[in-house]
């Protein structure tokens, strides 16, 4: 597989204050990826970066082997892009605004668009303006991924949408991508839609991917457990270790490994370790964002799984 989607070592600050500090990933084509952050991690930042909104202070970002800072209007032709602004043309209907869509944009696709609008509840007589912003937001979304583009970046397309909105559009969109080989990024703070629709998953944290894994991966892999019973110093260096914070009688643990060879070296300095358990992407989530004061806590420092 080709990468549709790289970022090259990006450095960005804001103020003196550095926001990505060489993030460095990639998004293969046809993959869905979810890039996953706390608020003010940079996912935004990272996008604009990659849409060649923002220039990086360091480093580079591609779309289908093209570098951002110089794309063309046959370049923005295969992106659909999608921000929390959902700009459209407040005095024109939805009809119009379908009509206006196809006789501009030579891949668009109307009968997804009407099908979609028709699942979501929207009414194509109504006027832009009357709409909620919730219905703004699905309707820019539908526009988007009826461009048909090869690649898709969302910032955020859930916000602004209920629960039954959401469900309704994702329905949509996984029914359109299905079998088209759309490459799609996308950040997301619902991690319950990320597990419904993505491939893989990265983890932003102090400006840098603190992970990098499919979800397959996670589950597969990923396995937590309780280390007690010695002093958090002893800790032996292990592989696979993601995450460890220290609790009042030992440390959790967050392994990619829970082989019983690793298992063995965690006991071997007379500790007790509990039954490693499966980790959810919301456990892997809290656990690599989730700051703490406790001394001894070890800094999440995974790229790869």
């Amino acid at each position: 597989m080709n990468p549709a989607i790289e970022f090259d070592d990006v450095y960005r600050r804001f103020n003196m204050q550095e926001v990505l500090r060489g993030l460095s990933f990639q998004v293969q084509e046809g993959q869905i990826y979810a890039l996953l952050g706390r608020n003010g991690t940079g996912k935004t930042t990272a996008l604009r970066i990659l849409m060649g909104s923002l220039r990086p202070h360091l480093g580079e970002t591609r779309v289908l082997g093209k570098a951002s800072h110089s794309f063309g209007s046959a370049e923005r032709e295969n992106i659909g892009y999608v921000t929390e602004g959902h700009q459209l043309l407040k005095e024109l209907s939805i009809n119009q605004t379908l009509t206006f869509e196809d006789g501009t944009r030579s891949q668009f696709d109307r009968k997804f668009a009407e099908e979609a609008l028709g699942r979501c509840g929207l009414e194509r007589k109504k006027q832009i303006w009357q709409l909620s912003r919730g219905q703004r937001a699905q309707l820019s979304l539908i526009l988007t991924v009826a461009g048909n583009p090869r690649t898709l970046i969302l910032d955020d397309p859930a916000l602004g949408l209920d629960t039954v909105m959401r469900r309704d559009f994702l329905d949509a969109m996984i029914d359109f991508l299905s079998g088209r080989g759309t490459t799609v990024l996308f950040s997301s703070h619902i991690l319950t839609d990320v597990e419904r629709i993505a491939d893989r998953v990265g983890i932003l944290q102090a400006g840098r991917l603190c992970l990098d894994a499919s979800l397959d991966q996670i589950k597969q892999n990923v396995r937590l457990l309780s280390w007690y019973g010695a002093p958090w110093e002893r800790l032996p260096e292990i592989p696979g270790l993601l995450c460890a914070k220290a609790t009042r009688s030992g440390m959790n643990l967050t392994l990619s490994n829970a082989s019983d060879e690793t298992l063995a070296q965690l006991t071997s300095t007379g500790a007790q370790i509990t039954e490693p358990t499966p980790a959810t992407l919301e456990d892997l989530f809290l656990t690599l964002t989730t700051e703490t004061e406790t001394p001894g806590l070890l800094s999440p420092f995974v790229k790869e799984l």
